[in-house]
């Protein structure tokens, strides 16, 4: 079975949900002119001001800020938890006992069939992208192998799709405070509990909501 793109299963609620696709097929390819500044490997973190109730309270991992514009994963919006057996057996694996389970998240809205793997940075393969120094972001079905075979990062998440923003689209949000720009890291990401990510986040930047 080939190992990238990452091809997800799920069973959601109303049926099974196949999710072609990875971060690289998603992501083009990137700028080779640095952006300044770029917040690639920080927190996207919805301000008290923010005016759409859709992302009110939302924390979003930025995975790639440049002139093309920038990408991010949402970490608060968990949707369901599911055991890596039935991942993998949904993609037609079978072959060995899988263990342990895994919190699903809505990523964003763009591309939702697309599944992307967060992880702490112990964790490298030739398709992970590297966020900063304590994270990165795999798509390949070989990720959730490895995790079930307690071979695996340490931490992890799986986001089912991502948000986008076109050129100079980001800076024009935060110019206008929808978004605060915090500082990312594993505790965070993976520990805090989500109901608590926001408040978290805020804290790292001394704000009171």
């Amino acid at each position: 079975m080939p190992s990238n793109p990452l091809r997800l299963a799920l069973l959601l609620g109303l049926g099974l949900i196949l999710l072609p696709g990875g971060l690289r097929a998603a992501l083009p390819k990137q700028d080779p002119t640095p952006q300044e500044p770029s917040f690639t490997g920080r927190l996207l973190v919805a301000s008290p001001a923010m005016g759409d109730p859709r992302f009110r309270r939302t924390v979003i991992l930025i995975v790639r800020h440049d002139r093309k514009g920038a990408l991010g994963i949402t970490i608060n919006r968990p949707v369901g938890e599911r055991s890596l057996a039935t991942l993998l057996q949904a993609m037609g694996d079978s072959s060995a006992a899988h263990a342990g389970s895994v919190l699903i998240f809505a990523g964003g809205p763009v591309q939702p069939e697309v599944g992307l793997v967060i992880h702490s940075a112990d964790y490298d393969r030739q398709d992970t992208l590297a966020v900063n120094g304590d994270l990165a972001v795999t798509a390949s079905l070989e990720v959730l192998r490895d995790m079930a075979r307690n071979q695996g990062p340490r931490k992890a998440l799986v986001a089912l799709g991502y948000a986008g923003w076109s050129p100079g689209q980001l800076e024009s949000e935060l110019a206008r405070d929808d978004w605060l720009i915090a500082p990312a890291s594993a505790a965070l990401v993976f520990d805090t509990p989500r109901e608590r990510v926001w408040d978290a986040a805020m804290a790292t930047l001394g704000t009171r909501p």
